[in-house]
């Protein structure tokens, strides 16, 4: 009860003033906890937001899976993301801010956790480059182009700067996705 208090208080606190702008006092004070309390859960605020990345990151990566689980189509499942990406921010824009700000560690739990993610995302990649129908393209390579432009629009959403993504945006931002990475249509 005690942990979820102060990662629910330091999601609202480092997603608004950020882990440095954060004091432990007043991330204590935000989730209710005694200083006991605080260090029977975590050794320090780097902790708290460690724990926090993880959790925001595992949240967003079932989802990802099941949205690309749902497509065999690369067609379908590159711009299905896209539009599950920016979705996920719009629903989750807590969790975003900080995911976009905030880069802690995130230990061994973390390296297991991707480790597991982008081997599925590789895995579906590799099936659909395999039959000419997505390039070959280290995975870095291919999430910048996959995403970036979806996650520059949240970003800029995120911090106030344009109105919240409309579905128009979102399609467009899809098929783009799409044209910068279909295969090489020869080889088909």
């Amino acid at each position: 009860m005690g942990r979820e208090r102060i990662l629910r208080a330091a999601l609202e606190l480092f997603g608004r003033d950020g882990v440095n702008g954060t004091t432990l006092s007043r991330l204590r004070e935000a989730g209710g906890v005694s200083v006991g309390s605080f260090y029977h859960h975590f050794a320090s605020k780097e902790q708290v937001a460690e724990a926090l990345f993880v959790e925001c990151i595992e949240f967003y990566q079932a989802d990802f899976l099941v949205e690309l689980r749902e497509h065999a189509d690369p067609h379908e499942g590159v711009a299905s993301v896209v539009a599950f990406h920016v979705r996920w921010c719009m629903e989750h824009p807590e969790r975003a801010r900080f995911l976009f700000t905030e880069r802690p560690p995130g230990g061994n739990v973390l390296r297991g956790r991707n480790r597991s993610f982008y081997g599925e995302v590789q895995g579906w990649w590799r099936a659909h480059a395999h039959h000419g129908a997505l390039p070959e393209l280290d995975l870095v390579t291919a999430f910048v182009l996959w995403l970036g432009p979806a996650q520059e629009l949240c970003r800029l959403w995120l911090n106030g700067e344009i109105p919240a993504p409309d579905d128009r945006q979102i399609a467009r931002l899809g098929q783009a996705a799409w044209r910068s990475l279909e295969g090489d249509k020869d080889d088909r």
